[in-house]
């Protein structure tokens, strides 16, 4: 989890602080009590003690009640090491057994941690409370992480099953199971919002989910309730457009949540039912579909509920949520009055019913459920309640049932659109088939009541799997194409009971096959790893352990076998269907009897154990029997929704096992129908089919307790759910194998220490190593495998290391402390014995002076004694001489060495050069060769995709194949069906023999059509629909056949009076002719409108059309404007982003020059101390005893006065810390007391949160910055420490100064206890206090020299403090955990203290040897000054390079993570194409071998880089040397002239010359030696930083180029991807249309050959007349249709101009968008420059007391922020003008808005006019078929019935009929010809119309344009001179912003003067003096005074 911020308080209820458990302390508690889990009644296993062993049995004492009891050794379970306590996975915990894993869980669960980790398994603990771990920030942590990166959680389980299906195409499956209650339904509703997040088609805004915690999962006392889509605060806002995919989507659970689930004892939101949510994806990753699966409702809910049980929501919702008006249309009543709500309206907390049910009537909105289908399913929900409420009677004599009052029977029949007395028939008498008869048969109470609830419990259930279709078929509806899936299934969990039912068995049976699939997908994985590692392993499927139970419920003659088979016997009972299953499976190993004593029937040993099963109503709930009169009533209705939900029942009547005998004997059943169990076993298997072509991932959720309370679990109900669940199961699976596995590295860092000496010192392979530590461990080869890069223990094998690593370790420290102690004791006694030897010593050298002091011999002796070492002189000056003579020997050589140094270098240069050339002709080889492969690897990977694709479009093709296949065979059974009922009514219909020939011809025709249809859907896919119409079509025709014949039998009583009723028809065919003919011309003349409206929309459409160019070319002008503007903006960022960096670089400058100043004041004051200390040498030269006696007194004095001030000091400094400590603790109580309020209002606070987190990562980055100058102030403190004795010989030598010190040393502690008080208060910040203290450290060391730093410091803690005062309130919080900060720094500071009295310890004993040697320094002070300054540079010269190291090694890191990166990304790659051809097998050869070749030219290269790099190194040191040399022999050659030029004045200290010349001269090679072991630790560090610069560099392009080669191998993938899916989706087009035009086409065909049918039948008069009308109508409508299609084309044309508008509009506002966030960011960079030039300014303030040169500084940087000001100003004028344009560019926006919607209101009209156009077609088309159906039905019967009697007649009418075809075409070529002159006059007078009209609309919109043109010019004028006075008013506001500036920052130094105190007065006196005459003091002066003033 090295992505994850432990520390992030969002976190907080999802990561645990694994520091917490690796103390030492509580790890050596558990190895002393030698802890293990022993089983416990309540709490399950509680923790123990073991003491001592007895045989089998073991004595342990309870930690808890420290109780001893016996404990068999098989009972007790091993306990894991603390450092395993709330592990995230509990695979690997190293003890694997029950009571471990309950522990585990527990713990995370009191700590809020819900989701754990069981291997595959995530692990979920329902936790009745809301936890904020469901929000959008939550969810970018999860998106597009690994596993192990993040905490355990459901959407970490998503987000890697969405990747996988991204990135391996292959489908993915979630398994949510576990008990009611346990939060299954509110996981599945997480992950499909996680889903709709991350997945959505459109690009989310930041307004998606909420920042607060109303995001979260709402947990209620049931669930962790949040309805997903729903509106109780799922974090997800209906901010997406109505119908979108996703809000569907996220919608479809309220609806599925009211029709579905139920209150139970254990939930108030039970889902009673399972689902499997199929949601589609495209290519892209965007979701394109979903798809919904239920199984098992629980249908007799409805019927009857337990105790404190409901049922269904939605029945509570109506009732309490719709308004009394429409409860009395559907004619519901209150909950009380019916019988089928047991418990009456029972309401549960925490639920509104009301609000559920106006959230669910929106969710049905948004998923597109009309009004009229919500009322539908209203009625249908009021009819199933009312069902209970039909109260029967029996009769006295007969068992016949009655139905005394019919009231609420009147009600149901009006609800659902059938007949009461059909209704009441149905239930009482039902008509039952015995052979081809129907018989009724009378039904008893107990029958009819049965009925009842079976067609209530129907009509809802027929009601649900209705809307679940209707769901599917929303969320279906995109045009997206579905690539993969990723399916979610949520289904009961497995349940143990007393008594389990049928329904009970289909769910176990269900979870028996998931947890199959569970232990073979885990052990598929866990052999991958073993064979990754090369680890020997038999591979056992424990797949297969599951399986005899599996086969014998489904399995044939298995339970489910025999259930369907006894369904069939009609004298079969429960009680025969047990026996059977006794007597069949009585030796199965998993089946079991039952007892005589046990209620249940028979058992069966699934894998969570053993479950009873009582067999009562099983074969009655398999059956599910059903009234097939009242199905065939309700299939009848009359209302069509009703009629809809039940028109593919199948019914399972009381008649469904009619059997015939055969001659066999054996017993075949007519009519086929389908069980209960046989529908779950086919949707089972399809389900498992699916899961086991997806990769799966398993959810399993636990309810804690049954009481639904937080925090609190029931450890027997959790194991239980665990084993139920199968997380056990998992476990014993991982005991098999090797659950525990380690690195090597991390194997032997840690257990090395059980193994001394037995791994040889220098570089080992971690392999080897360990098995070498494995052979001395002496363990078990069973219990481990070594692998490639890990070993792999059984489970218990690191604990039992970790123990013994625990003994050796407390033995080792045990050891090492007695070792220390003796060290320490031993130490003491030497040195108190060194105290006392010396102590005599010193006594008897004082008593032998005492004792020779006044002799005068010795007084001569002590005088002739320097004299004698005047003649060795001659001596020394020889000695120099040979000296000399070496060096300049040495110095030929080194010349002689250099030289042959550079030749080398030159021929390595050139080696260097070829070495270059023949590299990067190898690199540029390589990349060829790479660039290749990856374009072979990406064409692969194409045709695999592609050929993928194929596949799966096959699969599919095949699927809608056998499902067609399916479908015909059902259509040919129902054919078979009727074809059987036809053959029944032929016996009835014996007397309408013509009537049968002719529907038995109309059979068969329909039959060739269904052949023709067959065959017609195997070419284009079968279409199920087609059939059904098809099917409906044969029912319709068979109805009207069964009504043509009973019209026939009225016909054949009329015979006589047709004759002259044809005459009559005839008439009426004439008038019918006319009114056609009118209607033709009225089309005509509406066809002729239409045109004239089409011409003129067409005018608008190019008059709209050319205002749009205009716009565009506005819109560009506008676009290069803004260019123009950004360009600008750019090059003003880039200017100022140049003059920041000279500001910095002034700054710099400025300090530099300060310290060169203060070194330069130092210099000097040393030089003029060491003038006068030479001056008072030589003065008193001639009496040097003496002077020396009375300076020793002096000084001895000085010493002790000093020594009594560093202790005053000392204990005023502890006194002050103790006062301090006192006042810090008061502190912290009160601050505990507001703490106690503020929690109070901590929400409040939270708000502060983020500002507190950046604060506190501001602090930790200035404590590792004081931790460094801590560092560095302790590296000068031991330099201060050597100058210690300096200090006090300065001391020693003046009075004065002493004096001065000590005076300066009280103010020192005066602002000690000033800065101790402020040092309190700001305790919270502890890199400022820190800070603080190390300023105290350095006055202490440094009194007179930093006296104006300690001020500074002490003015930047008051301007601290002030800013701590303001944030105290946001602070508060983090009071508590700086105050361990707080104590750390108080023991520093004690420490600190500590040390620096040792140091003056040191110091006084140092100053005795101070006093002997002060002389000789005197003298040598400047050499040695020199030495020091040379440290000085060298010093600084380290650290820039540890620096620079710090650096590299911080960019070696960040590489190497790089690295690692993309060495898992090459590990992916490499996975992928292991299935590579020889050919590419042949390119990776030769890549590989061309990559060793550059690797070995590289490390060549880098070899000779780094012997070149040495050996300039080595030049450059050798002439350092020189120089060195040459430089000490110059400072000898002038010692020897100083000793020569004073050898005659200073005959008398020859003597103390030489003692200070060979003191000097050992202090000079000390010196050297120094100066050496510099030069070669800089050296190695040059060497490490030239190394790590070169690797660095071949890294970075090795990973530059991989990176590349990778990237345009991507972006050629996804290029040829996108082109493949775009001439796939053309392909799909191009099918469907030419399916569609074939479908027409046939459609076609098939009316044109009904019409030909009916006009060869019709007479010859009546068939003229009837085609020419045909014709026309024809023609019209082709003339109708053609206009229809080029409005239409029209329509289109404006739609895509109205679309293009659209996306300029919304470039146009993104590119506005674009300048505000320009804009913004201008002005974040003028604030920032401000604050900046604030703080210089405060800066040059507090710095002007420094003189002339700080001053001129400060004018010089005024004068650059005056010029940074100007710059602003010209940026926000800038800034202004861009605004003011993208206004403009918003009204121009408005405009074409408006614009576009009034296109868009035209386009509407013209779509309404179509319509129109459309259904007046229809009409025509529909009176036309009603015409030709009336006269061809009248003129078949009169033909077929009176041809002998019509004869004549029809001579006289054929006639008449010619004579009137004759005058009527006359009559129609004389209307055509006025008909043509009146159109032809119509269309001049409309061209003349719609040319004046045209003419006054151009006039008009060019008065209107005009008006445009004027009132922008008037705005333009307006706008500017708004400009002007805004520019007014910034300059106004720039100078007051000015002069308010400067009173502030007069103000801050009138602050900052009155707080300083006295140090500050003397800084302002100090400035005073030092520019007495400076103008610009005054100004300043009088600019404050002006302040105060003001602030008074």
């Amino acid at each position: 989890m090295a992505d994850v911020d432990r520390s992030d308080p969002d976190l907080k209820f999802l990561v645990v602080d694994r520091n917490a458990f690796s103390d030492p302390a509580t790890q050596a508690e558990w190895s002393q009590k030698r802890l293990v889990w022993v089983p416990h009644e309540t709490a399950g296993f509680v923790a123990a003690s073991m003491k001592r062993a007895q045989g089998e049995e073991v004595e342990v004492e309870l930690v808890e009640t420290s109780k001893k009891v016996l404990v068999s050794r098989d009972d007790m379970q091993k306990m894991n090491p603390p450092k395993y306590d709330k592990q995230e996975d509990m695979a690997d915990l190293t003890c694997l057994n029950e009571a471990s894993v309950l522990h585990n869980i527990k713990e995370r669960y009191y700590s809020g941690l819900i989701y754990t980790y069981s291997g595959l398994f995530c692990v979920v603990v329902n936790p009745y409370k809301r936890l904020p771990i469901y929000t959008e920030k939550i969810i970018e942590i999860y998106k597009g992480k690994k596993r192990h990166e993040v905490p355990p959680h459901v959407f970490a389980i998503t987000d890697i099953a969405y990747r996988s299906m991204l990135q391996d195409r292959e489908d993915q499956s979630i398994l949510c199971t576990g008990e009611s209650g346990a939060g299954k339904t509110e996981n599945t509703k997480k992950v499909i919002q996680y889903l709709a997040y991350v997945a959505a088609s459109k690009p989310k805004s930041s307004s998606h989910l909420p920042a607060t915690n109303e995001g979260g999962l709402s947990f209620k006392e049931h669930e962790l309730q949040l309805a997903v889509g729903g509106d109780s605060g799922d974090g997800f806002p209906t901010s997406f457009s109505w119908g979108e995919l996703e809000q569907q989507l996220l919608k479809a659970n309220p609806i599925l949540e009211a029709f579905g689930n139920a209150k139970t004892v254990k939930n108030d939101n039970s889902s009673r039912f399972g689902k499997f949510v199929r949601i589609n994806f495209d290519a892209s990753g965007y979701i394109a579909g979903a798809n919904i699966e239920t199984y098992l409702l629980e249908k007799a809910r409805i019927i009857r509920q337990a105790p404190d049980e409901r049922t269904f929501h939605i029945f509570y919702q109506l009732l309490l949520g719709s308004t009394q008006e429409f409860k009395s249309n559907i004619l519901l009543e209150d909950a009380k009055n019916y019988t089928f709500m047991t418990q009456g309206g029972l309401r549960v907390p925490g639920i509104d019913d009301i609000e559920e049910f106006t959230a669910t009537q929106n969710a049905m909105k948004v998923m597109g459920i009309s009004d009229d289908d919500m009322t539908s399913i209203w009625r249908v929900i009021s009819a199933s309640l009312l069902f209970g409420n039909m109260e029967f009677k029996q009769e006295r004599n007969t068992d016949q049932a009655t139905l005394p009052d019919n009231t609420v029977a009147q009600k149901v029949a009006h609800l659902l659109g059938i007949q009461v007395t059909d209704l009441t028939k149905a239930f009482l008498k039902p008509r039952i088939k015995v052979g081809r008869d129907y018989v009724t048969k009378a039904q008893t109470k107990e029958q009819v009541e049965f009925a009842i609830e079976a067609i209530g419990k129907a009509t809802y259930e027929r009601l649900f799997k209705w809307i679940v279709t209707r769901i599917n078929r929303s969320l279906d509806r995109t045009k997206r194409q579905g690539a993969s899936f990723i399916g979610i299934l949520d289904i009961a969990g497995f349940e143990i009971f007393e008594l389990n039912s049928f329904e009970q068995l289909c769910i176990n049976y269900t979870n028996e096959k998931l947890q199959q699939l569970f232990n073979h997908t885990m052990f598929i994985l866990e052999q991958e790893e073993y064979q990754r590692e090369g680890i020997e392993w038999k591979f056992i499927d424990f797949g297969l352990d599951l399986q005899p139970t599996i086969d014998l419920i489904e399995k044939p003659m298995g339970i489910m076998a025999l259930v369907d088979e006894e369904c069939w016997f009609p004298k079969a009972t429960d009680k025969s269907f047990v026996e059977k299953l006794v007597t069949s499976h009585a030796v199965h190993p998993k089946f079991v009897k039952s007892d005589f004593k046990s209620t249940a029937d028979f058992s069966i040993l699934h894998y969570a154990g053993q479950v009873n099963y009582s067999a009562a109503q099983w074969l009655m709930k398999n059956m599910d029997p059903l009234n097939e009169n009242i199905v065939q009533y309700l299939q009848a209705s009359q209302d069509p929704f009703v009629c809809h939900i039940w028109k593919d029942a199948e019914i399972v009547g009381m008649a469904q096992q009619a059997m015939t005998d055969t001659q066999f004997g054996r017993v075949t059943r007519k009519g086929m129908f389908r069980t209960v169990s046989q529908l779950y076993k086919e949707q089972l298997s399809k389900l498992m089919v699916t899961l086991r072509n997806t990769n799966p991932n398993f959810v399993r959720c636990i309810i804690p307790n049954h009481e639904k309370k937080a925090g609190k679990i029931n450890a027997p109900l959790v194991l239980d759910q665990l084993r139920c669940n199968g997380v056990l199961e998992g476990i014993r699976i991982c005991r098999q194998g090797f659950p525990n596995r380690i690195p090597f590295q991390e194997f032997r860092q840690r257990y090395e220490l059980l193994t001394p000496n037995v791994i040889p010192k220098g570089f080992m392979d971690g392999k080897k190593a360990c098995e070498k530590m494995i052979e001395a461990l002496e363990l078990d080869p069973g219990l481990f495998r070594i692998g490639q890069s890990k070993i792999f223990f059984r489970a218990g094998v690191l604990a039992h290391l970790e123990e013994e690593r625990d003994l050796r370790i407390t033995d080792l420290v045990v050891k090492f402390q007695a070792y220390c102690r003796g060290l320490l004791a031993r130490r003491n006694y030497q040195k108190r014995v060194q105290q006392l030897n010396a102590i005599r010593i010193l006594q008897r050298n004082c008593a032998a002076y005492l004792k020779l002091r006044n002799w005068q011999w010795w007084r001569l002796y002590t005088k002739v004694k320097p004299l004698l070492q005047v003649t060795k002189n001659d001596e020394k000056v020889m000695q120099k001489e040979n000296e000399l003579k070496e060096i300049t020997e040495k110095l030929h050589h080194h010349e002689a060495e250099v030289q042959n140094l550079d030749k080398q270098y030159q021929q390595a240069l050139e080696e260097k050069n070829i070495l270059a050339e023949q590299l990067q002709a190898e690199t540029e080889l390589c990349a060829e060769a790479e660039e290749m492969r990856a374009r072979l690897a990406a064409r692969k990977q194409e045709m695999e995709e592609i050929i993928h694709d194929m596949e799966a479009r096959i699969e599919e093709e095949e699927e809608k194949v056998l499902k067609s296949g399916e479908e015909r065979k059902k259509l040919q059974q129902h054919i078979q069906d009727l074809e059987e009922q036809l053959e029944e009514e032929e016996a009835a219909r014996q007397k309408l023999q013509i009537e049968k020939v002719q529907a038995e011809a109309k059979m068969k025709q329909f039959e060739e059509q269904l052949v023709a249809s067959d065959d017609f859907k195997e070419k284009f896919g079968k279409d199920k629909k087609n059939l059904e119409e098809k099917l409906s079509d044969v029912s319709a025709t068979l109805a009207e056949e069964e009504e043509k014949a009973k019209h026939l039998l009225k016909l054949k009583a009329k015979h006589e009076s047709t004759i002259g009723e044809l005459e009559d028809k005839l008439r009426k065919d004439n008038q019918q002719k006319q009114e056609v003919e009118r209607a033709k011309r009225k089309c005509e003349t509406e066809l002729g409108d239409m045109k004239e409206q089409v011409l003129e929309r067409k005018q608008q459409v190019e008059e709209i059309q050319l205002q749009l160019g205009k716009r565009e070319e506005e819109v560009a002008q506008a676009l290069m404007k803004v260019d123009e503007e950004a360009a600008a903006k750019a090059n003003a960022q880039k200017a100022l982003r140049e003059l920041e960096s000279q500001l910095g670089e002034v700054v710099e400058d400025l300090d530099a020059e300060k310290e060169a100043r203060n070194k330069a004041e130092k210099q000097k004051r040393d030089l003029n101390e060491e003038l006068e200390a030479l001056k008072n040498e030589l003065l008193d030269s001639l009496d040097v005893t003496a002077a020396q006696q009375e300076l020793r007194t002096a000084r001895e004095k000085e010493l002790a006065n000093i020594k009594k001030s560093l202790e005053d000091e000392t204990s005023n400094h502890e006194q002050m810390t103790t006062d301090m400590r006192h006042k810090h603790s008061h502190e912290i109580s009160q601050i505990n007391n507001q703490l106690d309020q503020l929690k109070k209002t901590k929400t409040q606070a939270e708000k502060g949160k983020s500002q507190l987190e950046a604060e506190l990562a501001d602090l930790a980055n200035e404590l590792k910055a004081t931790s460094g100058n801590k560092q560095e102030a302790e590296r000068k403190r031991k330099q201060l420490e050597n100058h210690a004795g300096e200090l006090n010989a300065k001391l020693t030598e003046s009075e004065s100064r002493c004096t001065e010190a000590q005076e300066r040393l009280g103010k020192i502690l005066n602002e000690m206890e000033s800065m101790g008080s402020q040092l309190q208060e700001a305790e919270t910040r502890a890199s400022q206090a820190s800070k603080s203290t190390d300023g105290l450290e350095a006055q202490l060391s440094e009194v007179a020299a930093n006296l104006e730093e300690e001020t500074r410091q002490k003015l930047a803690v008051n301007s601290k403090l002030r800013a701590l005062e303001n944030e105290k309130e946001h602070l508060l919080e983090q009071v508590e955990e700086e105050e361990g900060k707080a104590k750390t720094l108080e023991k520093n500071l004690t420490t600190a203290s500590q040390q620096l009295a040792d140091a003056r310890r040191k110091a006084e004993e140092e100053s005795e040897q101070v006093a002997k040697l002060e002389e000789y320094k005197k003298k040598q002070m400047k050499d040695f000054e020199e030495m020091q300054h040379r440290m000085e540079e060298v010093q600084s010269s380290n650290e820039k390079l540890d620096k620079s190291k710090k650096k590299m090694s911080a960019e070696l890191d960040d590489a190497n993570i790089e690295l690692d990166s993309h060495r898992s990304k090459v590990l992916e790659l490499e996975k992928k194409q292991r299935n590579f051809d020889k050919i590419l097998a042949e390119e990776k050869m030769n890549g590989e071998r061309i990559s060793t070749e550059r690797d070995n030219a590289e490390r060549d290269a880098r070899e000779k880089e780094t012997k070149l790099l040495n050996l300039n190194r080595g030049l450059e040191e050798l002439q350092a040397q020189l120089d060195e040399s040459e430089r000490s022999r110059r400072q000898l050659q002038a010692e020897l002239d100083d000793l020569v030029n004073t050898q005659g004045t200073a005959d008398k200290n020859v003597h103390e010359l030489e003692k200070a010349k060979r003191q000097l001269e050992q202090e000079l090679v000390e010196q050297k030696t120094q100066l050496e072991e510099l030069e070669d630790e800089l050296q190695q560090t040059e060497d490490q930083k030239m190394r790590l610069e070169v690797n660095m560099q071949a890294l970075k392009t090795q990973f530059e180029r991989d990176l590349a080669a990778k990237e345009e191998a991507g972006e050629e993938k996804r290029r040829g991807m996108a082109k493949q899916i775009r001439d796939l989706e053309a392909e799909l087009d191009e099918e469907r249309k030419q399916k569609q035009a074939a479908v027409n086409a046939k459609k076609k065909l098939e009316t044109d050959y009904k019409d030909l049918e009916s006009t060869m039948d019709m007479n010859n008069k009546l068939k003229e007349d009837a085609l020419k009308q045909l014709k026309k109508l024809q023609q019209a409508m082709k003339e109708i249709q053609r206009d229809a299609e080029e409005a239409h084309a029209s329509k289109n044309e404006v739609l895509q101009q109205s679309k293009d508008l659209e996306k300029k509009i919304k470039a146009l506002e993104s590119d506005l968008v674009q300048m505000q966030e320009d804009l913004s960011a201008a002005e974040r960079a003028r604030r920032t420059a401000e604050s900046e030039r604030d703080e210089l300014a405060e800066e040059l303030s507090s710095s002007g007391s420094k003189g002339a040169l700080a001053i001129d500084e400060k004018r010089r940087l005024d004068a650059r922020i005056a010029a940074l000001e100007g710059e602003l100003e010209e940026e926000q004028t800038q800034s202004e003008m861009l605004m003011e344009r993208a206004r403009k560019a918003q009204i121009s926006i408005e405009q074409l808005t408006t614009e576009l919607a009034g296109e868009r209101g035209n386009a509407q009209k013209m779509e309404n006019s179509k319509m129109m156009l459309e259904r007046q077609n229809k009409e025509l088309k529909v009176k036309l078929e009603e015409v030709e159906n009336s006269n061809r039905a009248k003129a078949k019967a009169a033909i077929a019935a009176l041809e002998s009697k019509v004869s004549n007649l029809e001579e006289q009418l054929s006639a008449e009929a010619q004579e009137r075809m004759l005058a009527a075409k006359g009559n129609r070529k004389l209307e055509k010809k006025i008909k043509e002159l009146l159109m032809q006059l119509e269309d001049e007078r409309r061209h003349a119309d719609q040319y004046k009209e045209q003419n006054e609309k151009t006039n008009g919109r060019m008065k209107a344009m005009r008006r445009q043109l004027d009132e922008a010019e008037e705005e333009i004028s307006r706008e500017k001179a708004h400009r002007r006075k805004a520019q007014r008013e910034l300059d106004d506001f720039v100078e007051s912003n000015e002069s308010m500036n400067r009173e502030i920052n007069n103000l801050k130094n009138k602050l900052r003067r009155g707080m300083s105190g006295l140090p500050s007065s003397r800084l302002l006196k100090g400035r005073g003096s030092v520019v007495p005459g400076d103008d610009s003091i005054a100004d300043t002066e009088s600019v404050d005074g002006g302040g105060e003033e003001s602030e008074k």
